[in-house]
């Protein structure tokens, strides 16, 4: 990938970051044990931890899946974790780190997710992001990677706030979605959002449209996770202090609001190289093109 000298806005956004990511009033850097943070969605056979508890392991095999949730909700912030994807045969295997309104997922939720598709051995994964606002999605994406992110960790990371949605890969942005406010009205900004994360089966769907099925004889698969930064605005009843946005916190100030020079030649190199589909481009999907879809994500 070329690379060339950052900007100003660059170092403004990497300095913003860097002292987000030590120092917050109102926001909440996860650490400690796993117990404090986050509640798992699974049998313990399923959910384990490296001697040190750094590291989270994932399983998916014909008796269970497995997923864990954040126990306090956030609206706005930064978003981060690390992951390893199974490897070998995957196919109709699932690994997701997304956000969503509501613990169960209900019919008007609000939702941003990074899925991981998995597939036949030796073929590429699939990453599928998606946005919900009020129950409704139709906003997917899938891209290819430059790299195979089953031989080692790759961070991956949501911005969010009133103005965009971008969806990191290695600190490249891959995707921004923009608020376009009065326009469309499609963008998930009032409700706080608990953060999970989750191996399952969905081969009715996730690899080439449902036709590869989880090859059960490959069980058990594991995702692995560690080094979550959840540097975001904590919601807390009956005052919540991010129940307003303000540009007290990083990603509420203008540099979060745009992709910064740099981002702007890494998010153009993706587009050029790994997009595979679009929903704004899909024109048998969409008669006409989502009111979104007109919001230059360079802007």
């Amino acid at each position: 990938m070329e690379r060339n000298a950052s900007s100003m806005a660059d170092l403004f956004f990497t300095a913003a970051l860097m002292a987000a990511l030590f120092s917050s009033s109102h926001a909440e850097l996860i650490k400690g044990a796993f117990e404090n943070n986050f509640s798992k969605s699974c049998p313990g056979t399923h959910f384990k931890t490296s001697q040190d508890g750094q590291i989270w392991y994932l399983t998916l095999d014909q008796i269970s899946d497995c997923g864990f949730i954040t126990k306090q909700s956030y609206r706005f912030g930064w978003f981060s974790t690390k992951l390893k994807l199974v490897g070998g045969d995957s196919a109709g295997v699932v690994t997701a780190f997304y956000m969503c309104s509501e613990v169960e997922a209900g019919p008007l939720r609000d939702e941003i997710d990074f899925e991981f598709l998995g597939n036949r051995t030796g073929q590429p994964y699939l990453i599928q992001t998606n946005v919900y606002n009020n129950g409704s999605g139709g906003r997917e994406m899938r891209h290819l990677l430059w790299f195979d992110p089953t031989q080692d960790f790759h961070t991956y990371s949501i911005l969010w706030n009133s103005h965009q949605i971008v969806f990191f890969v290695d600190k490249v942005p891959i995707r921004v979605y923009k608020n376009a406010n009065h326009t469309n009205n499609f963008f998930p900004a009032e409700r706080p959002m608990y953060v999970f994360s989750s191996i399952w089966n969905a081969d009715n769907w996730a690899t080439r449209g449902g036709l590869d099925k989880i090859n059960w004889t490959s069980a058990p698969f594991i995702a692995s996770y560690k080094d979550f930064i959840l540097d975001a605005c904590q919601w807390k009843d009956p005052f919540p202090a991010c129940v307003s946005t303000t540009i007290q916190h990083w990603w509420d100030q203008y540099n979060a609001w745009h992709l910064s020079s740099k981002q702007k030649i890494d998010y153009a190199w993706v587009q050029r190289n790994f997009v595979v589909y679009d929903y704004c481009q899909d024109s048998v999907r969409n008669r006409y093109k989502p009111q979104e879809c007109w919001l230059s994500a360079l802007d």
